[in-house]
């Protein structure tokens, strides 16, 4: 089952509409027109049930070595949810979850602000 089509998220303000473009087993992709932005849902079982969330962004920007020419940047940004195949009900999973989302966006997510920093 696929997420609500077409899904948006908001970069730096600008929101970015992004229609499914995919549909596999047990895996969605959502792409944005120009091809920079794309969300994906991915889930795997075996001896433990990894289910993956993951953004993938990119931007034109000026080469720092070639200042006249343009290169293409990117980065990911996922979370993994990994589980083993019984045991964790989806009550107890979201419970770690709410309480990891509260460590991370605690005093305006000053934990992820330390960690890009290069913080541990």
């Amino acid at each position: 089952m696929s997420f609500t089509d077409p899904q948006s998220i908001t970069i730096a303000g600008t929101a970015i509409s992004l229609p499914r473009t995919s549909v596999g087993d047990n895996e969605s992709t959502y792409s944005s027109s120009d091809g920079l932005t794309q969300l994906s849902a991915s889930h795997t079982y075996g001896k433990r049930t990894r289910r993956v969330l993951r953004i993938d962004t990119a931007k034109i920007a000026p080469d720092v070595f070639e200042p006249s020419e343009n290169v293409k940047l990117s980065m990911s940004l996922y979370m993994v949810f990994d589980l083993p195949p019984v045991g964790y009900t989806n009550t107890d999973v979201m419970a770690v979850y709410n309480g990891f989302k509260t460590v991370y966006t605690a005093t305006s997510d000053a934990m992820i602000t330390k960690l890009v920093g290069g913080e541990s």
